[in-house]
């Protein structure tokens, strides 16, 4: 059994894509970078941490965990603490290039992470109007997303350019976790199971 260590709705769905049996069970780990970490290095800490709280709760199963952070001028943007700040982020972003890194953590049925890696992807903002900006906001969609914003959602439109994996700015880069499963004999089969 598969546990996926997140309650993402989007990584659940983009595993669910990928024909992989799984269940969800989320973690309480914080998401917070330690003072001058990097923003690769935090993505794939917090992955591992939330693996292995996950695989603490859930022993005998393989956890996938993620963390996505975005980064831009080597700042990390976490999820936004309220509206305000999901702007500031926003306009941040506006007329830039900025990272979007995933940290994924693959944890054994003995609870030790066998595999960890970081997948990065640039994307490009067009610039963006105030009003746009502040539209997008009272939608609410920026609130648990990492840099403000869902490129699966309505930020497409914000987007000019991306070099690299659109799984991976969703939440999980599909083609490195299908290859991790893989390599751990973890293949597609049944449905995924919706409880715990």
């Amino acid at each position: 059994m598969l546990v996926l260590g997140s309650a993402s709705p989007r990584r659940a769905a983009l595993l669910r894509e990928m024909g992989v049996p799984f269940a969800v069970l989320a973690s309480d780990v914080p998401e917070t970078p330690l003072p001058g970490e990097a923003p690769a290095a935090f993505a794939q800490r917090a992955a591992v941490d939330k693996g292995v709280a996950v695989a603490a709760l859930r022993p005998g199963a393989w956890v996938l965990a993620a963390d996505t952070v975005v980064a831009v001028a080597g700042e990390i943007l976490g999820k936004p603490r309220d509206a305000a700040d999901a702007r500031r982020m926003l306009r941040q972003l506006s007329g830039r290039v900025h990272e979007v890194l995933t940290g994924v953590a693959l944890c054994a049925p003995d609870g030790a992470c066998v595999e960890a890696l970081v997948v990065r992807t640039a994307v490009t903002f067009r610039d963006l109007s105030d009003e746009e900006i502040a539209a997008y906001v009272a939608g609410g969609e920026p609130a648990d997303k990492a840099g403000a914003y869902a490129i699966q959602g309505g930020a497409a439109a914000f987007v000019s350019a991306v070099n690299g994996s659109l799984s991976n700015v969703i939440g999980l880069p599909v083609d490195e976790v299908r290859a991790m499963l893989i390599r751990q004999g973890l293949t597609a089969g049944a449905p995924a199971e919706d409880g715990a």
